[in-house]
Order: C-alpha cells, then sequence, then structure tokens
C-alpha cells in the first residue's frame, strides 16, 4: 500500500450519490450493460417502496446517537471538565465520520417517501459534515453508471490506496483532512474548480451547472463562522471545536467500513459483484454505517432504500461472492489481495462467483 500525501483528497469526501442531472456528455449513455442479480417475483416493487417512517427511524436515530457525545462535550466543555470535553468531542467525531453515508443516501432520494425530507436532511448532515453535496452528487452520478470505468468514473481513482498511515492518522484527530477541506470550500466558494475529475463535471463554459455547488460551499464557510464568532462572543469555545472540527477526530471505525468499498478489486468490467465488496456487520455498526456494507446490492439496485437492503442481500446472496462477516474479516481479505498484488504488479484480482452465474465482463 502506498503513503498518502498531504493534499490527497479526503476518503470521507469522495466516499459515494444522488441522481443529478450535468452536462449532455455526462448523460450520454456509453453502452455498459450491467449484469444485475435476478429477483424472485414481485420482490422488485416491494424493495424500492420508501417509507417515511423508516427513513425518521434511521436519519433522526442516527442524530440522536450523534447528538450524545455532543451533549456531553457542550456540557463538560461550559463546566471547564476538560477530560470529559475531549472524551465526548473524540465519540463525537467516531459518529460524525459518518455523515458522508447519510449524505449519499439522502442525495439518493430513497430515504424518505417525501422528496423533501431527503433534501432538507441532507443538507443538514452536509452541513455538519463539510461536506459539498452539490459536488459530490454529480460526481456519484458517474461513479455509478461507470464504476472503476475511468475516466467516465474518477470519484475514486485507480488504484484504490489506504494505508496504515491513513488509519492511524484518522484514528485520533487528522488535521490534513480538517485543513484540506476547509480550503476545499474556499475554493469552492469562490467558483474555482480544479483537476480534470471536477472540470469535466464542472465545465468553465457551463457556469450554470457549477452555481448551486458554489452557493452551498459559501452556506457552509459562512455557517461555521457564524458559529466560530458567536462562540467566541460568548465564551463557548468547546461549540466550534465540537460543531466544526468534531468530524476530523476518531474516524477510524469509519475508514475501516468505507475503504471497503472498492478497493483492490479489478476495473472496466460489467458485473457489480466483481467491482463491489459486501460484507455483514453488527447491526449497531451496520445502522451507523447506512447499511453501505451491502455495497454489491446497492450499485445493483440504487433505488433501493438502505435499510431495504439487508433484505435484497439476503435475497441474492446465493448469486454473490463469499460473503466476509465482520470488519477483521474482510480486511483479512482484502490484505491477503493487496499483498499478492505488491508481490505480482500485473495479477488481477477476480472474486469467487457461484457457479451456476458466469460473469459478464468488458
Amino acid at each position: 500500500m502506498s503513503s498518502s500525501v498531504p493534499d490527497a483528497p479526503d476518503p470521507r469526501l469522495t466516499a459515494e450519490p444522488p441522481l443529478r442531472q450535468f452536462t449532455e456528455e455526462a448523460r450520454r449513455p456509453k453502452g455498459i450493460e450491467w449484469y444485475r442479480s435476478p429477483l424472485p417475483p414481485g420482490a422488485m416493487k416491494s424493495l424500492h417502496v420508501r417509507s417515511n417512517l423508516r427513513g425518521a427511524a434511521q436519519t433522526l436515530g442516527y442524530l440522536a446517537i450523534l447528538a450524545a457525545p455532543a451533549g456531553l462535550a457542550i456540557r463538560a466543555g461550559l463546566a471547564h471538565a476538560w477530560g470529559w470535553a475531549a472524551l465526548g468531542v473524540f465519540f463525537y467525531g467516531v459518529i460524525a465520520a459518518f455523515l458522508i453515508n447519510g449524505v449519499h443516501e439522502l442525495g439518493h432520494n430513497t430515504v424518505f417517501r417525501s422528496a423533501w425530507l431527503n433534501r432538507w436532511f441532507c443538507r443538514l448532515l452536509a452541513f455538519l459534515g463539510w461536506i459539498n453535496h452539490e459536488v459530490f452528487e454529480t460526481s456519484h452520478v458517474r461513479h455509478h453508471r461507470y464504476t472503476l470505468h475511468p475516466p467516465d468514473d474518477d470519484e475514486n481513482p485507480l488504484p484504490i490506496r489506504f494505508t496504515a498511515q491513513d488509519f492511524f492518522k484518522g484514528c485520533v484527530f487528522h488535521y490534513g483532512f480538517f485543513v484540506y477541506a476547509i480550503r476545499k470550500m474556499v475554493r469552492l466558494a469562490r467558483g474555482r474548480f480544479e483537476g480534470t475529475w471536477e472540470q469535466t463535471l464542472f465545465p468553465a463554459d457551463q457556469p450554470a451547472i457549477a452555481r448551486p455547488a458554489v452557493l452551498w460551499a459559501r452556506v457552509v464557510l459562512a455557517g461555521h463562522l457564524a458559529i466560530l464568532i458567536v462562540s467566541v462572543i460568548k465564551g463557548w469555545w468547546i461549540v466550534p471545536v465540537l460543531i466544526s472540527a468534531g468530524p476530523f477526530f476518531g474516524n477510524g471505525l469509519f475508514l475501516l467500513c468505507n475503504n471497503t468499498q472498492h478497493i483492490a478489486l479489478p476495473a472496466h468490467n460489467t458485473d457489480f459483484r466483481l467491482c463491489c465488496r459486501t460484507f455483514t456487520l453488527n447491526p449497531f455498526v451496520q445502522f451507523l454505517y447506512w447499511h453501505m456494507n451491502f455495497h454489491t446490492e446497492h450499485h445493483m439496485y440504487a433505488a433501493v432504500p438502505c435499510y431495504r437492503l439487508g433484505k435484497l442481500h439476503r435475497l441474492i446472496r446465493h448469486d454473490l461472492p463469499p460473503t466476509p462477516h465482520g470488519i477483521l474479516a474482510v480486511w483479512r481479505d482484502i490484505a491477503a489481495v493487496v499483498r499478492r498484488q505488491q508481490a505480482e504488479p500485473g495479477w488481477v484480482f477476480q472474486p469467487v462467483l457461484p457457479s451456476t452465474t458466469r460473469s459478464a465482463s468488458a
């Protein structure tokens, strides 16, 4: 595995949804016909049902879990109980790291039946996580359509890297991620799109496409600046530490979950079972992760709400590669693949498919 670089994109800001229109070139079909595991009769309709009640359980439940360490940190900070305040900020970061997964799911417009609820909570989570959901959504359309087919999908530049150094930095406080997030938001607020991928998504000759992303960047910066000013005036130093810097503490659990999605898997094929990875988790972590451990299923049927992906998995698991159970098991498998790829640079890993099915390859 390679070492990280200081200015590398924050993996939380490039993690993954939403289905926005952008340019004619981006909308033009490229002829990829993806293999999708067949579903039993009638299952398709029931799996795609969105529910405001279940959406609220997922979204408000996640926010309630996030609020618990936030409350501890603020109360302890105002009482000058530094140890408890630090503990609260750390565990706030553990939970807040998964904000990107909530933005991802809400951006798909599948969590709630009511579209306005998806939009409202998407913006709330994006603000808390320093995420420009407009940029993310535009990028993520292509990621789903052309998964691991560069240059049409460059959301996760290949080869995907994740190092022990990346992990241990994220476990405590990743200053580099924090600075990168602020700098990127300032740059976007100024209407500056850099790099081949951003400039492809937001062409300089079509400023109307970029306007929502620019405006959102300004909202995020103005909001966090207002929090800082009010907190300084009131002497509430713990509030900006928690709200603005908190998401960059304690990201280890998130990094172990989110970096499993496509790492070490082969590119340029037409079978989601080969370029996406599914593994199972304990119910609590799966809830925090917005059920994205069922990543193959999510790519196969992106309109299925996250809280129904477990059911989808049970319906098609006979057609999937072996599914590791737990974080340790999945990373044991990934590490074995990465070690062989390092020893044999030309070797391409091919997940084992059930003998009853055949992969479609490009």
